[in-house]
């Protein structure tokens, strides 16, 4: 699924910026791995994203995807989500938002919550360190395996 271009635009000026003042420079790669993250609504992992940079670029390297997504990550720029055990998942909406994976298919999803927004930090974490963000994330069924269990367990009834 893609985002909205006026969404994706904002977020590879906010990105040149945030590199340019983090003294990395900015090349082409970093941009079109970072617009391929950016304009996915379903949270790649690696390998998603290189196929798509390479649709445009196609001397780019899984090496080089692997790099840049790490540093990217390190500058705070991208996040990661998943389940343990599972692949690395990116996710280049920092913005305070929380998240629904699936635990079948691994599709993720982003939504929104004033709620969870205003969580207060319990004490046990704050004991832990201090916390720079928070996000909530809901593990479970999708929609589609859900009908697809219920469709199974009909079939054997």
């Amino acid at each position: 699924m893609k985002g909205n271009p006026e969404d994706l635009q904002q977020r590879m000026d906010r990105f040149e910026e945030a590199l340019r003042r983090s003294g990395v420079k900015v090349t082409h790669q970093r941009l079109e791995i970072f617009r391929q993250v950016a304009m996915s609504r379903d949270h790649p992992d690696v390998e998603t994203v290189y196929r798509g940079v390479r649709e445009r670029m196609p001397t780019v390297s899984l090496d080089t995807v692997y790099r840049t997504l790490r540093l990217l990550l390190g500058l705070g720029l991208l996040d990661t989500l998943g389940l343990p055990r599972r692949r690395v998942r990116f996710d280049a909406d920092v913005s305070a938002h929380h998240h629904f994976v699936c635990t079948r298919c691994g599709t993720a999803h982003d939504f929104r919550s004033d709620e969870f927004n205003g969580l207060r930090v319990p004490e046990a974490v704050k004991a832990l360190g201090s916390v720079e963000r928070m996000c909530v994330q809901f593990r479970g069924l999708c929609l589609r395996c859900s009908r697809r269990e219920g469709r199974k367990q009909s079939a054997r009834a």
